[in-house]
């Protein structure tokens, strides 16, 4: 089953960790991808740029691209990073979720993934 676990963060909150403080986080992150990727758990770790880099697209009546600043939602908090796990059940997905580092600061949301399309082409 695979899933899909979500971080989420604010401007404000990163800004106020220590400049010293962030090495000791990143290892202990690196440290959780590494264990989860022996096991072959964890198929990707992704940490997304600060919110004011986000852009929103749509198709406009022409086709062409209309770019728009900033995420989706206007709220204060934003997705910060987001993995996907490939585990036996969701009671082992919620046990990942619990040994990420950062959930001891901030819960950290699992969605079951429904369906997957295919990344190769499929014959006819």
């Amino acid at each position: 089953m695979k899933y899909l676990m979500l971080v989420y963060g604010n401007q404000e909150k990163w800004d106020s960790f220590p400049a010293e403080a962030w090495p000791k986080v990143i290892a202990e992150q690196d440290a959780f991808n590494a264990k989860y990727r022996e096991t072959g758990e964890l198929i990707g770790a992704y940490g997304l740029a600060d919110a004011v880099n986000a852009r929103l697209v749509r198709r406009g009546q022409d086709g062409a691209p209309v770019v728009t600043d900033g995420p989706y939602l206007e709220t204060k908090e934003y997705v910060g990073s987001f993995y996907l796990l490939d585990v036996a059940s969701e009671e082992r997905a919620r046990q990942i979720a619990a040994d990420m580092p950062f959930a001891a600061e901030e819960p950290v949301e699992l969605w079951p993934i429904l369906h997957e399309a295919p990344t190769e082409p499929t014959e006819q």
